[in-house]
């Protein structure tokens, strides 16, 4: 099959879950077989075209507006000359696979031109994101989501309560919907062997403290200001012994401003945006990771942590108990529960023995249900499913 991929994000251009998802799940599709083109804004230095692991990778320039918005229509503009161009020349594509609605209008302008099937994986929706849709610019986001869902001949989402989200605020049919979880290279973090941890460790913390971490964006949603209300409570059972590290870029000013007036502000460290290779260093050093998330659709972070055998303690929310099994692979607590959430954290660090089991079973379970090899053939047999339906129709 040939495909053409859409995506807003694609390393080394990294926003969010979606650049890892794309860059990591597509090398296994050509393992399969298949040839596969991906279209993306430009960024930094990356080549305007290069082949990585296999994807043949086009790069196009982008005018950046007056905002947000203005640059996501300039997007799609340029996504859909040169995807057009690249369908032209190329020829005989079987398939398009957008993901998420900042690329939908170049997607679904490229199904209609060139007659081909669209497949829209939707990573997050903006009803998720804020309870509901409350002004509008959220009505306008929905809206294209709404379209893209519309037009898609089927959906991928990442978890059977993404399946359900997407059903109600999309309005899409439920037998349109394939729950495909995403998945992690965990042989990525293995390469961090040759550094000297505990002085590694002391950029951080004290020698007698425990780090517990969270990494990711500083938005409400991912519900950090939780966790400095959880922290209090920690530090009073442990002694004072534990430092609490966040990381992401971002504004992180009210968040400590929070940890200030909390006085905990000498057991904080904000770190603002770290690089992969740092991140996996500072994993090897780390006691406990924590995701409170009050919306969260999948939560790759928590793989992440399972594959650098770091214990995770997250939210109950979205998709994260899908992911996590509670007290198996990891602890779930109560969402926006800053009590439960501490209860959950002292649970890791209190008890030694139990963590490591957790941490066994999460590595395991990574190869279980998250492995991208058999996440690309699941992806395939859908793909086949669509090409085979496209062959019995008239368009």
């Amino acid at each position: 099959m040939k495909i053409l991929v859409l995506s807003w994000e694609f390393p080394p251009r990294i926003i969010g879950g979606i650049a890892r998802h794309v860059g990591e799940l597509y090398p296994d599709m050509v393992k399969l077989g298949h040839k596969v083109h991906v279209i993306t804004p430009e960024f930094g230095n990356a080549p305007m075209y290069e082949v990585v692991e296999g994807i043949q990778v086009h790069r196009v320039p982008v005018n950046p507006g007056n905002d947000f918005f203005h640059w996501v229509v300039n997007l799609n503009q340029s996504m859909g000359q040169h995807g057009g161009k690249v369908m032209a020349e190329e020829g005989d594509f079987d398939l398009i696979h957008a993901h998420d609605w900042l690329v939908g209008d170049a997607a679904i302008a490229l199904k209609h031109t060139f007659k081909v099937p669209l497949i829209a994986t939707i990573h997050a929706t903006e009803y998720g994101r804020h309870n509901g849709i409350h002004n509008d610019i959220q009505d306008y986001i929905n809206g294209k989501e709404e379209l893209l869902a519309f037009n898609a001949w089927r959906i991928i989402v990442c978890t059977d309560y993404m399946r359900r989200e997407v059903e109600h605020a999309l309005h899409s049919p439920w037998d349109k919907i394939d729950v495909i979880y995403n998945g992690i290279r965990a042989e990525k973090k293995l390469h961090h062997q040759n550094f000297h941890a505990q002085d590694f460790r002391r950029f951080f913390a004290e020698d007698d403290e425990k780090i517990v971490y969270y990494v990711g964006r500083m938005t409400y949603e991912k519900g950090v200001s939780v966790l400095l209300n959880a922290a209090t409570k920690v530090l009073w059972e442990m002694g004072g012994n534990v430092k609490f590290v966040i990381i992401g870029g971002g504004n992180t000013e009210h968040l400590k401003k929070q940890a200030w007036d909390m006085g905990i502000w000498n057991k904080c460290y904000f770190t603002g945006f770290i690089s992969d290779e740092y991140l996996d260093k500072f994993q090897t050093v780390a006691d406990c990771a924590v995701f409170p998330s009050l919306y969260e659709p999948f939560g790759i972070v928590a793989l992440e942590s399972f594959a650098s055998r770091v214990p995770v303690v997250v939210s109950d929310t979205g998709g994260f108990p899908e992911v996590v099994q509670h007290s198996k692979t990891g602890i779930v607590t109560h969402t926006n529960n800053s009590d439960s959430l501490a209860w959950g954290i002292l649970e890791v660090l209190k008890h030694p023995g139990y963590r490591q089991w957790l941490i066994d079973n999460a590595y395991l379970d990574l190869e279980r249900r998250f492995n991208w090899a058999k996440i690309a053939k699941q992806t395939e047999d859908v793909y086949t499913r669509v090409v085979e339906e496209r062959h019995r129709v008239e368009w």
